[in-house]
Order: C-alpha cells, then sequence, then structure tokens
C-alpha cells in the first residue's frame, strides 16, 4: 500500500494505490453481488419445478403422461424430451441476450448503479407473472421479464465489483457475484424440496414467487450503492468522482489513482464506436479470450446439470425426492466451492485453478459416462444405491472444480480484461455469448440427453479437454494486476498476445512480438 499519495509498485510489477478495504467497499460489493442470488435463483429453480407432477400437469401435460410410463416405447432418456418444456428455461437467456445490447448503452451513458436498477425492476415484474402464471404464454412472458433482468444484472454487476474493488482483492470481491449466483441455486434447491411435499397443485407457485426476495434485495441495493467512480468520472462528474473515489477508499490520498482515471477517461471518450474499436488489432487478444471463456464455459456442462439436475437424477432412476434431495447436495458442494475460490484467487492465481479444474472436470464425467454406460439402458434405469450415491459423489466432484474456477473465472477475466474505452463493449458482448450459448445448451439438453445417452458426459469432457490447452497456451495471468494496468504488465508481456499490442495503436499493423515460447511464465 502506498503512502503520502503516492502509488507504489506491487509484487507483481504493478501500480498499486492507496487503498482501505472500507466498509462501503463492502457493503457495496454484497448488495451489489445480489444481482448473482437472483439470477442463481432463477437458474436452479426451473430444474425442480419442472420435475414436479402438478407443473407438468398443468402446462405440459404430455411430458407429464410419458413419465408416467413405467413401459413402453419410450426410452428413459427421452422421457422429457420436450421442446416447450426446453424453452421454459431457455427463454429467460434468450431474453438476456437480447437485453445485453441496451443494458451496454445504460452502463456507459447512465452508470452501473443505475443500469442494476433497472435489472431489479425487470426482475419483481418477472417473478410476479411467473408465480400467477394461469397458461404457457403468462410463463413464457414471465421467464422473459427475469431474462431481461439477468441481461442487466451480468452486464452491470461484474463491472461494478471490478471498478469498486481494491486492486488486491478485485479478485475475491468480483466473485462475490458468482457466489451469490451458487447461494441462489442452492436456495432455489432447497425451496423446491420443501414445495415439492406441498398438496393442493400450487408448490410450484410458491417456488417462482420465492424468487420475489431476491429481486427485491437487488433494486433496494441498488438504491443505496454509490457509483463507481469510472462511471462518474466517464460521464463528466468529476467532482463526484473524486468525492466518490476518496469514500470507497478511506483515504484523502487519492490523486494518483483519480489522475489515471481521469485520463483513462479522456482515451475513452475519443472512441465513438466502442464496439468497432473492439474489432481493432489491439484489442483482439481481450476479445478473443473473453468470448472464448463464455463459450467454453457453458461447454463444460455445468448448466445442463444446473438446470436440470432433478430431470438428470430422475432419468437415471433417482425417485422425485431422492432427485431434489441430491439436487440440494450439489447446490451445497456448490456454494462452498466458489467459497475456496473467493480465498484461493488472489493467491494461486486464475491459471493454476483453471487447469487444476480442467483434470478434474474431465476425469468425473468420463466416470459417469462409464457407469451410466454400464447400468442405465433404454428401459432400465436402476443404478442401485451404491453406483446412485457414487454418482453423486462424482457430479459433486464435477460441480466443486467448476465452481472454483470456470464460473467465477469465466465472469471475472473478462471484466478485468477490457480497457475502460472497451470495456463496456466488451462486458456487453461477453455477455452476450454467455448468454446465447447458455440458450442453445438449456434449449438442446433434454433432446441431446435423448439422443447421446450416457455419451452426453462425454461429449461435454471432450470440450473440457481442449479448453484447458486454450488456457495453457493463450491464457495470461492476470492476478494483482490494476485494470488500467493490463495493457504493460499483461498482453505486452505475452508470448503471443503482445504481436497485437502495437504502441502507435494503428489498426493493422505488425505487432514486433517476441521469439521463444514458454507457458509456464505466465503462471
Amino acid at each position: 500500500m502506498a503512502g503520502g499519495g503516492f502509488a507504489t509498485a506491487s509484487s507483481d510489477g504493478g501500480v498499486e494505490f492507496e487503498a482501505k478495504i472500507t466498509p462501503i467497499v463492502i457493503i457495496s460489493c454484497i448488495m451489489a453481488a445480489t444481482g448473482g442470488l437472483m439470477f442463481g435463483y432463477d437458474v436452479g429453480v426451473s430444474g425442480g419445478v419442472t420435475s414436479m407432477e402438478d407443473f407438468l400437469k398443468k402446462f405440459f401435460p404430455v411430458v407429464y403422461k410419458r413419465t408416467q410410463e413405467s413401459s413402453g416405447l419410450n426410452s428413459n432418456y427421452c422421457k422429457y424430451d420436450n421442446q416447450g418444456l426446453q424453452l421454459f428455461t431457455s427463454s429467460l437467456y434468450l431474453a438476456g441476450l437480447i437485453a445485453t445490447f441496451f443494458a451496454a448503452y445504460t452502463t456507459r451513458r447512465l452508470g452501473r448503479r443505475l443500469t442494476m436498477l433497472i435489472a431489479g425492476f425487470f426482475f419483481i415484474g418477472g417473478v410476479v407473472l411467473n408465480a400467477a402464471a394461469q397458461d404457457l404464454a403468462m410463463l413464457i412472458v414471465g421467464r422473459i421479464l427475469l431474462g431481461c433482468g439477468v441481461g442487466f444484472a451480468n452486464q452491470a454487476v461484474p463491472v461494478f465489483l471490478s471498478e469498486i474493488a481494491p486492486t488486491r482483492i478485485r479478485g475475491g470481491l468480483n466473485i462475490l457475484f458468482q457466489l451469490n449466483v451458487t447461494i441462489g441455486i442452492l436456495f432455489a434447491n432447497l425451496v423446491n424440496y420443501g414445495t415439492a411435499k406441498i398438496k393442493g397443485g400450487w408448490g410450484w407457485r410458491v417456488s417462482l414467487g420465492i424468487a420475489g426476495i431476491p429481486a427485491i434485495l437487488l433494486t433496494l441495493g441498488a438504491l443505496l450503492v454509490v457509483d463507481t467512480p469510472n462511471s462518474l468520472i466517464e460521464r463528466g462528474h468529476l467532482d463526484e468522482g473524486k468525492k466518490a473515489l476518496k469514500r470507497i477508499r478511506g483515504t484523502e490520498n487519492v490523486e494518483p489513482e483519480f489522475l489515471e482515471l481521469v485520463e483513462a477517461s479522456r482515451v475513452a471518450k475519443q472512441v465513438k464506436h466502442p464496439f468497432r474499436n473492439l474489432l481493432m488489432r489491439r484489442n483482439r487478444p481481450q476479445l478473443i479470450i473473453a468470448l472464448s471463456l463464455q463459450i467454453f464455459q457453458q461447454f463444460t456442462g455445468i448448466n445442463a446439470i444446473m438446470f436440470y439436475a432433478p430431470v438428470l437424477f430422475n432419468t437415471v432412476g433417482f425417485q422425485q425426492n431422492s432427485s431434489l434431495y441430491s439436487s440440494v447436495i450439489t447446490g451445497a458442494v456448490n456454494v462452498l466451492s466458489t467459497i475456496v475460490s473467493v480465498y484461493s484467487v488472489d493467491k494461486v492465481g486464475r491459471r493454476l485453478l483453471l487447469l487444476e479444474a480442467g483434470v478434474q472436470m474431465f476425469l468425473s464425467q468420463v466416470i459417469i459416462a462409464i457407469i451410466l454406460g454400464a447400468k442405465v439402458t433404454d428401459h432400465s434405469n436402476d443404478l442401485g444405491k451404491g453406483y446412485g450415491i457414487f454418482v453423486v459423489i462424482l457430479i459433486c466432484t464435477f460441480v466443486s472444480s467448476f465452481a472454483w474456477s470456470w464460473g467465477p473465472l469465466g465472469w471475472l477475466i473478462p471484466s478485468e480484461t477490457f480497457p475502460l474505452e472497451t470495456r463496456s463493449a466488451g462486458q456487453s458482448l461477453t455477455v452476450c455469448v454467455n448468454l446465447l450459448f447458455t440458450f442453445v445448451i438449456a434449449q438442446a439438453f433434454l433432446s441431446m440427453l435423448c439422443h447421446f445417452k450416457f455419451g452426453i458426459f462425454l461429449f461435454f469432457s471432450s470440450w473440457v479437454l481442449v479448453m484447458s490447452f486454450f488456457v495453457f497456451f493463450l491464457v495470461p495471468e492476470t492476478k494483482n494486476v490494476p485494470i488500467e494496468e493490463m495493457t504493460e504488465m499483461v498482453w505486452k508481456r505475452h508470448w503471443l498476445w503482445k504481436r497485437f499490442m502495437d504502441d502507435d495503436h494503428l489498426d493493422g499493423e505488425n505487432g514486433k512480438g517476441g521469439k521463444g515460447f514458454d507457458p509456464h511464465s505466465q503462471l
């Protein structure tokens, strides 16, 4: 930490400005991260609800009839294969995909705080429609409103957290968003486990309606937090930005950081077309890594499990109570493992967590595929107690490794690597690609399960192998590097990406690049 208003070099070679971990930073980050709580609840609630008999009877009677058949032409793997049922889950992410383009504008022009407030209003409207749904159309419209909330929240919250947090704990505080996602999933699983026992056909309404709690928390949080100094300065409110910087840093000695933010904002304002600027040569490394991480994150298969965990467990032979209970266990593992990431991400770094998790996810999925291939056929899904417990343990092993790596880091790395002039546009494309592939997986998984059967886990494990090689060769380490120092401290030192960092910033010119390659230099 610097003293007397001066910045000093950190142990990693970057510049570290004077900053205390003030209560306002902690409170602001926790309140903002409730957007993750809402997102997680929406992810977790759909799987449990779609496995409830009363919900299926009302909205998807064909699927309900299929699940009640003890034998016949339908494969065990195909009982839930229904495009309408998948649309109930996936429509949220398609709406979020569209909303994120509008959120990019509000994040840049109106601020991070107001964008989070808009997300809260969308969430509340979606909850009301879902809980009161009388037909499928009303149900889908409610999910679309929730999707709009997801698009706005996922755009603003990670950027807000990265900008307000002191450099040395930025990773841990940013992961509060992902931690709240996992808590939301666990909360949804617990609610589903309880509401499934409610008689009278309205348990699913309680599950969907309780989403109003995190929706209200996010809205209140957005009303109470301060906007980031970056956002205020970017919008021309220099005095307010400096005042906010003093509040969140807990010191009057903010001049060095303030001047750097002002300079970054000045450079950003020269960029009239941020989305077009993203395609320029010097911005390609950040863009390629950010978008690749989003695609790979979805092709780990995590959301297939999180969306449809009770359905998946039912498919392989668990009874309804057992499947919901198993989902609670995986949800709890998800939360605890994300806490591991909060404490380790700024110590061991981003790359090591991603690479270790790749090995763990690959092995667990391959073993699951072998067990299901041997024990679950089209018309027999009796795993037996021993194998059933082992499958749950393997899924927990997979979930835990994702939760301390690809889950939080898929959001953290893009939010901290884009320069200010392209940060909102970059975050927008990041969220857009994430939601696009989330929609693809949500819409296709039950059909893929029907056709691939146990091979679905081999499909995802092969992607895990590819993404691990991608990280090893192409993803640099960004821990403890100030956001505005990324170009000098990270991109210009990478064996490949430094070739794109032309000093004159002219698109299309060849960088000088360096010779030699040592992938371990980034660890």
